[in-house]
Parts: C-alpha cells; sequence; structure tokens
C-alpha cells in the first residue's frame, strides 16, 4: 500500500513539474507585455511587473497591421482544417476498413511525409503554385497547409475508426443500411471526438506555421500573424522585447479560447460515444 502511494505521490509530482515547465514561458510572455521599458532593461528582472502599463500593446498595434494579420492567419487556418477534416475522414474510414495493399501504401506515405523537412520542398512547392498562379494568395497557402497536415490527420482519424466496433455497422447493415448511410447514421457521430481534435491539430499547425507562410506571401496585406511578428526583429537582430511580447500574447489567445471550447466537445463526445458503444 505505502508503495502504490509513493508511485502515486512521484506521478503527481512529475505531473506537477510538467505543467510548470509548461506554464513558465507563457507566464513570462505575459509579464513581459505589460512592463514597460525601463523594466525590461532592468539587470533584476522580477516576475510581476513594479508598474504594469499596456504601452507595449499601443505600440504593437501602431507599428504592425496586426489585427489584418490575425484575420488571414484565422481564415486560413479554419479553411485549412475544415478542408483537411473532410478530406481525411471518408479516407481514414476506407483504411481502417480495408486492409489491403493501397491502406498499407497511404499508410506508409503518412510515415515517409512526416519525415521531410521544409527545406527539401519549398522550391518545387513554390514553382507549382506559380504555375497556378497562386503565389502571394491566400488559397495557395491553404492549399499548402491542406497537403501538409493531411497525412497526420489521416493517421489520427485511423486509429479513432478502428476504435469504433465493427458489431455497429454489422447490425447497420442488417438492418437495410447502405454503407454511405451506415457511416454518416452510425459511425460518424463516435467520431465526433476524433474529428474535433483532428482539427485542432490542423487549425493549430496553420495558426503557427511561419516558413511557408514567410515564402509564398509577399505583401503586407496577405500576410499572417507568425509573419508580422517576425517584423518585430531590427534587421540587426535586436528584438522590440515589449510590442513582439504584446502581440507574442494576442497570437497566443484564439489556440487557447478554441481549445478551451473544444475541450469540453472532445470529453462530452467521448463519453457519448462510450455509452452508445
Amino acid at each position: 500500500m505505502r508503495t502504490r502511494k509513493s508511485a502515486r505521490a512521484a506521478q503527481y509530482v512529475a505531473l506537477l513539474a510538467y505543467l510548470v515547465f509548461l506554464a513558465f514561458p507563457f507566464l513570462w510572455l505575459i509579464s513581459t507585455a505589460f512592463k514597460p521599458a525601463k523594466e525590461l532593461g532592468s539587470l533584476d528582472p522580477t516576475w510581476i511587473p513594479k508598474d504594469p502599463t499596456l504601452e507595449n500593446f499601443r505600440q504593437a498595434f501602431d507599428e504592425q497591421p496586426l489585427l489584418r494579420a490575425g484575420f488571414n492567419s484565422l481564415l486560413v487556418a479554419l479553411c485549412a482544417a475544415a478542408v483537411a477534416v473532410v478530406i481525411a475522414t471518408p479516407m481514414a474510414y476506407v483504411m481502417a476498413r480495408h486492409r489491403n495493399r493501397l491502406a498499407k501504401a497511404a499508410t506508409g506515405w503518412v510515415v515517409i511525409s512526416q519525415a521531410f523537412p521544409f527545406v527539401l520542398i519549398i522550391i518545387p512547392l513554390f514553382l507549382i503554385l506559380k504555375n497556378l498562379h497562386l503565389i502571394n494568395a491566400l488559397p495557395g497557402l491553404v492549399l499548402v497547409y491542406v497537403v501538409w497536415s493531411l497525412p497526420f490527420a489521416l493517421w489520427m482519424l485511423v486509429g479513432y475508426v478502428r476504435a469504433v466496433p465493427t458489431e455497429l455497422e454489422e447490425a447497420a447493415a442488417v438492418d437495410g443500411a447502405g454503407r454511405m448511410r451506415t457511416f454518416v447514421s452510425v459511425v460518424a457521430p463516435l467520431l465526433a471526438p476524433g474529428v474535433v481534435a483532428t482539427a485542432m491539430f490542423a487549425f493549430i499547425t496553420a495558426w503557427n506555421e511561419f516558413f511557408f507562410a514567410l515564402v509564398l506571401l509577399k505583401t503586407p496585406e496577405k500576410q499572417t500573424l507568425p509573419v508580422i511578428l517576425n517584423r518585430f526583429i531590427g534587421t540587426e537582430g535586436v528584438a522590440d522585447l515589449g510590442p513582439l511580447a504584446a502581440a507574442a500574447f494576442l497570437a497566443t489567445i484564439p489556440s487557447l479560447v478554441i481549445f478551451s471550447i473544444i475541450q469540453k466537445r472532445i470529453t462530452g463526445g467521448m463519453l457519448a460515444g462510450a455509452v452508445k458503444s
């Protein structure tokens, strides 16, 4: 009994240490965002600003088009997540239920695609998008993000599909339901938590992506938030720390809000799926 309690206590300590490790950069970011310039240059930094100010936020909005860039990022991320999920869901169902050579080849494609570094594909990708007249266009960036996030989204959804008992589909077939009706009425509702989690992954991937957006988008009106944040770093590598922290803090809010909303739906969907099963 003592051994079990000690193991449980060690797990809680490890979990607490992990949470502190994750929270430290975010808390420091918030602290920096509200510090005046004199405190940012202090040799004795403190966690809590002695004289908190909103000046960094004002400067951030004055120096860079954060609202337009945020709208571009939100539009691109939502479209990429929606398209990736719509494509990946039926593909994952086929791969999970029909384990043939094609499904194995698709699985191999998923694994190999995740090993490709960005720099190896950026030149051919740029040429392809140039021929399609999608350079410096948000639809072109959406297309890139869909292709880039699709393998991992497919891999995630295959696991969720395999967790759905085939007996439910067999029962639906006995009742006269076709393959499409079975998928829509029986399988899809049970996949809701997986679809939401996959969409969240695709959204965050697109929201935080920097390299493709930097190369493919040229005009400031089309650029996304990560590219605009890079402008707070001067040509000599000196960062305008206060406005940069303020803008970066604002950039994290949409992901946190969406995750907090979706997390409840994931939990509720998992419980509902367990009851139905």
